[in-house]
C-alpha cells in the first residue's frame, strides 16, 4: 500500500495513493495507522483524493483507528471522497460517525 505523510502542525495528513482500497490492504494500512497513533499521532487526516473504489474491510480498518484514537482524545477527519465513496459512508451511516470534509484546507480548519 502506498502513502505519503506530512505533518501540517501537529496534524498528520496521510494521502492514499492507491486507486483500490480494498481487502487486500485493508490490514497494511490498519497496522501503518496504529504504529502512528502508538507513537503519538493524536490529529490524522486521510485523504483518499487518488481512491476509486472503497470496500467494507477498508472501512472497517478505518473504524478500528478510529477506535484507538477515540480514548486518547484523537481525531480523525476523512477529506477528499469522490461522490461513490461519500455515498457508501452515508448509505452505511459512517457519516454519522466520522468527520468527513470535502478538502484538506477545511479538514485542517477542524481541529
Amino acid at each position: 500500500m502506498k502513502l505519503t505523510k506530512e505533518y501540517i502542525d501537529n496534524i498528520l495528513v496521510i494521502v492514499i495513493e492507491d486507486k483500490e482500497a480494498n481487502l487486500s490492504k485493508a490490514e497494511q494500512f490498519k497496522e501503518l495507522m496504529l504504529q502512528e497513533v502508538e507513537s503519538g499521532a493524536r490529529n490524522l487526516i486521510i485523504s483518499f483524493k487518488n481512491v476509486e473504489y472503497l470496500d467494507s474491510s477498508f472501512l472497517g480498518a478505518l473504524v478500528a483507528v478510529l477506535k484507538k484514537l477515540l480514548p486518547l482524545n484523537g481525531k480523525l477527519v476523512i477529506t477528499e471522497l469522490n461522490d461513490d465513496i461519500l455515498n457508501l459512508f452515508t448509505l452505511t451511516r459512517l457519516d454519522k460517525i466520522f468527520t468527513l470534509k470535502s478538502t484538506l484546507q477545511t479538514s485542517l480548519e477542524t481541529f
